[in-house]
């Protein structure tokens, strides 16, 4: 399942310690920043570049989950005519950090924020990411500030990006948005957000967008213990990635308008998947019809019924080979990302992942119809290899903490038998796949005479190791 954030309410408990310094040291997680680097974002919070534009007037919101402090988005939305101008403001990295400072060249060693159960491991110091450049409520902020409009069926008709002054006036979460949106006691521009974010949902239906309703899987705390939950998005996590897709695919324009940019690509699924996935959507049971787009296949699957979610994992292998290319002079050959049927480009989240900080210099440069900065033209070649190695190293580390966890939940467990559905069969050995318990939120490999897909079935633990991170099971009768 795809892990969303890797969180601890209280303590790690002791159990897990060593084998998480395992994992550190497997993925090469960098460790406390070095001094210097600490120092001289000290020194940039106090000398701060700020932008002549005042846009504090805008009631700006942050909207992110309860922990999080290195907020890199805030959002307000207007009615416009029958349409709607989206103001997304964006936290301005470069107004601290310059090319070639030891910041930098931290930065791109790191290429993104990492997330234990134990501690984050930033891409910039936490002087900077939590607190100074960070939209935090009630403080004033340089931020890069997308100002998107928006006709009535959710299309956007023009975009601007340019430096401001921003002040947040409230740190949401997602929970409390969507209580308020139920309730209709939600403020005028979140409203909207639920408007536009239905709009840009049906829009990615029509052009054949794929999005998978999968749930993120937590590792969670309480005064009762800890476990794993797989965990349903809420509808407004949607609305508000679609905010965010929005700006990715605007900001994609700028750049195929401009020459010059880093776009986020994905290659078209070939032929044999299709066939591949569609003999998995026989095995479960479920029709395909031969005219349905991906899109439309998936758009009708309900992750709640087993033999939907089996199908919905499956189609994970939809969205493998993404990656980054950059341009100067002329557009890349194939400049879509699938999955999304569009251009697109990563700009939303600067605190967190590397590339941003490049792309947004680009647009700012092409919005105002000036150069684009010297130092970005010179090593922006050298950002997609960088952000393939970081993002490969991201998920193998969240990766393992998750199995990590799900080896300790059940090893006291050995020889347990528990229910299950059979979420993916090997093709060239039936007898071995994967199994998604259904009383614990536990996938494990599982082996036994012709596994039967996206069925409910009754399996024995039979290894639950947290040094080696693995638990297997064996299909029983």
């Amino acid at each position: 399942m795809p892990l969303q954030r890797v969180h601890f309410a209280e303590d790690v408990p002791e159990v897990f310690r060593a084998s998480l310094q395992d994992i550190r040291r497997e993925q090469e997680v960098p460790a406390d920043f070095p001094p210097e680097v600490t120092a001289a974002a000290v020194a940039a919070a106090r000398n701060v570049r700020l932008p002549e534009l005042d846009r504090t007037d805008l009631e700006f919101v942050t909207i992110d989950p309860p922990d999080s402090m290195d907020l890199d988005q805030a959002l307000h939305i207007e009615r416009t005519g029958d349409g709607y101008t989206v103001y997304y403001a964006i936290a301005d990295v470069a107004a601290f950090v310059q090319a070639g400072d030891s910041i930098d060249v931290e930065a791109r060693k790191r290429g993104e924020t990492l997330y234990a159960p134990d501690k984050r491991t930033p891409l910039h110091p936490p002087e900077l990411s939590e607190d100074e450049a960070s939209l935090l409520p009630d403080q004033v902020r340089p931020a890069l500030l997308w100002t998107i409009t928006v006709d009535a069926t959710g299309e956007g008709t023009g975009v601007t990006c340019e430096r401001a002054l921003v002040k947040s006036r409230a740190k949401l979460n997602y929970a409390g948005v969507q209580k308020d949106l139920d309730a209709g006691t939600a403020s005028e521009s979140l409203q909207l957000l639920r408007e536009v974010g239905k709009l840009r949902e049906q829009r990615e239906l029509a052009r054949g967008g794929v999005n998978l309703p999968i749930p993120d899987q937590e590792v969670i705390t309480s005064n009762h213990g800890w476990g794993l939950e797989f965990r349903a998005p809420l509808p407004v996590e949607g609305w508000n990635a679609q905010i965010s897709l929005l700006t990715g695919m605007a900001a994609a324009e700028l750049m195929m308008k401009g020459r010059i940019g880093i776009l986020r690509t994905l290659p078209e699924s070939h032929d044999d998947l299709r066939r591949k996935l569609g003999n998995t959507a026989k095995a479960l049971g479920i029709v395909w019809a031969e005219e349905a787009t991906y899109a439309e296949f998936i758009h009708g699957l309900d992750p709640k019924v087993p033999a939907h979610a089996a199908m919905l994992a499956a189609c994970t292998v939809l969205f493998r080979g993404a990656g980054y290319v950059a341009f100067a002079g002329s557009v890349p050959a194939s400049p879509q990302h699938a999955a999304m049927k569009a251009e697109y480009a990563h700009v939303t989240a600067p605190l967190r992942r590397l590339v941003d900080r490049w792309t947004s210099e680009i647009c700012v440069a092409l919005s105002a119809g000036t150069e684009v900065p010297a130092w970005v033209r010179e090593s922006m070649d050298e950002i997609p290899k960088m952000m393939d190695d970081a993002d490969r190293r991201a998920h193998a580390y969240e990766r393992s903490i998750v199995s990590m966890v799900e080896a300790g939940l059940v090893a006291d467990q050995v020889g347990s038998e528990f229910d299950g559905v059979i979420t993916d069969v090997d093709e060239r050995e039936n007898s071995r796949g994967i199994v998604a318990l259904t009383t614990v939120a536990i996938e494990g490999r599982v082996t036994g005479t012709a596994l039967p897909l996206g069925k409910q079935v009754r399996v024995k633990l039979v290894e639950a190791d947290i040094a080696k991170r693995t638990v297997s099971f064996e299909l029983v009768g």
